[in-house]
């Protein structure tokens, strides 16, 4: 029997919520995980996806001086399974130019703002201290600019006033938990894909912030 499922491989460095997120969305999907790889070996992701019954394997950065290095041997393991996608999910490592070419197109990240607003880390906090009204999440395709790559959707919170940093990671963390399997899925369907010049979602271009309307 024809396999029509989309394999993908998801690299975590921590807790693994979004990973749990996909794991679970998987069997109503087009797309399948095949492999978790981590640059921790600590992280609990590594026990979500073993409790799966999914592989795993760890890829530890402090066994490489060179960032390049290091993402060749990650490639090496990731290659082993075959993806047709790669899946950041809490993945706490920046992506060399060896790495992001060698998947060009293929790799979706998870990022808690409203990009291209508050790049980086830190970004609960930061949104508390610039006062703003509103935060999120936003999933895009990486690219070799740090968080640069098009976005393809995002969901917004009010911020409100008795919010913490706390606070706003555990609501962005909901929305994660919903957006990142919708998107996954509309790669795995073949409705997604980036060209030299954005995202499209069945064949239209998004725009800069992504789709603004609900789809399934």
């Amino acid at each position: 029997m024809e396999n029509t499922h989309c394999h993908i491989v998801v690299l975590i460095s921590g807790n693994g919520s979004n990973l749990q997120a996909l794991i679970d969305a998987s069997g109503a999907s087009k797309f399948k995980v095949v492999a978790v790889v981590s640059n921790n070996p600590e992280a609990f992701g590594l026990q979500r996806a073993t409790a799966a019954d999914i592989p795993t394997r760890v890829v530890d950065h402090g066994d490489y001086s060179l960032r390049q290095d290091y993402d060749r041997k990650l490639i090496e393991v990731i290659e082993d399974f075959d993806p047709k996608l790669i899946v950041l999910a809490g993945f706490m490592r920046i992506l060399s130019p060896v790495f992001v070419q060698h998947y060009q197109g293929r790799i979706l990240n998870i990022h808690p703002s409203l990009l291209p607003a508050y790049t980086g880390v830190n970004t609960h906090q930061r949104v508390l201290d610039a006062e703003e009204k509103e935060h999120g999440v936003s999933v895009h395709f990486v690219t070799e600019e740090l968080d640069g790559g098009p976005v393809i959707a995002q969901e917004k919170i009010d911020v409100l006033a008795t919010d913490t940093a706390a606070q706003l990671a555990t609501r962005v963390a909901a929305k994660e938990h919903i957006i990142y399997p919708k998107v996954v899925s509309w790669f795995a369907a073949g409705r997604l894909h980036m060209e030299a010049d954005g995202a499209y979602l069945d064949h239209e271009k998004l725009p800069v912030s992504g789709v603004k309307r609900q789809m399934a």
